[in-house]
């Protein structure tokens, strides 16, 4: 597949004119990250927009303890980095890669060329930073307002609804779910486990089917 046509699912390239992707596609470059390594530090120079093309990535803070907080997983045709090049901020967390992944770069300067070119993408950005900015209310919110069982909830009807609202195909443990909800292993365990006796949710090695959603609904105030 071209790398065109693969910016065309990204949202913030839908709306552009097929030259206008052409014209990105040729100055992005693909890079390759095995599993476990830094794509980027926090703290680095915002240098480069990335999107992921395959496996998986983790946005995430670290403590002086070495305790991991995370913000955010990315998949195919998510991007990261967007902020950073327009403020000429450093980078606001790590970027890791949580399996082999391959993702397009697009240097800043490239990028901003784009930008006086296409006034689409601006809209696109502006779009995509609206839509972040409204699920970091929403996880703050959930931070103060809900119990465990309710951010549980909220978090898997969060990441169904990135897919087709009722599987979660990402790779996702309860480690990672306790670190993304400010809980313990153990007590995300529990809550799982409640969700499945409910029949709110069943889970195999490779996915997490919503069966209930009124359930996961009701748990996090959106009933």
């Amino acid at each position: 597949m071209s790398v065109a046509i693969t910016l065309r699912a990204v949202p913030l390239f839908t709306h552009l004119r097929e030259d206008d992707l052409e014209r990105i596609a040729r100055v992005a470059r693909t890079r390759n990250y095995p599993k476990n390594s830094v794509i980027v530090f926090e703290d680095d120079p915002g240098d480069a927009l990335y999107v992921v093309l395959t496996g998986q990535v983790k946005v995430v803070l670290v403590g002086e303890d070495g305790r991991e907080v995370i913000l955010s997983t990315l998949g195919p045709n998510d991007f990261f980095g967007e902020m950073s090049i327009i403020d000429d901020e450093p980078r606001s967390a790590h970027v890791i890669a949580m399996e082999d992944s391959e993702l397009l770069v697009l240097r800043r300067e490239d990028f901003q060329r784009q930008l006086d070119e296409s006034p689409k993408i601006a809209i696109g950005l502006v779009r995509a930073l609206c839509r972040r900015l409204r699920q970091a209310d929403n996880t703050i919110g959930g931070l103060v307002l809900l119990d465990v069982n309710g951010r549980v909830s909220r978090l898997l009807l969060d990441m169904a609804d990135q897919e087709d609202g009722e599987h979660i195909s990402r790779r996702i443990t309860h480690h990672m779910i306790a670190q993304m909800i400010g809980s313990s292993r153990e007590t995300v365990s529990r809550t799982m486990r409640s969700l499945i006796d409910e029949g709110a949710i069943e889970v195999t090695r490779t996915t997490i089917r919503i069966v209930d959603r009124k359930i996961l609904l009701a748990a996090c105030g959106r009933a």
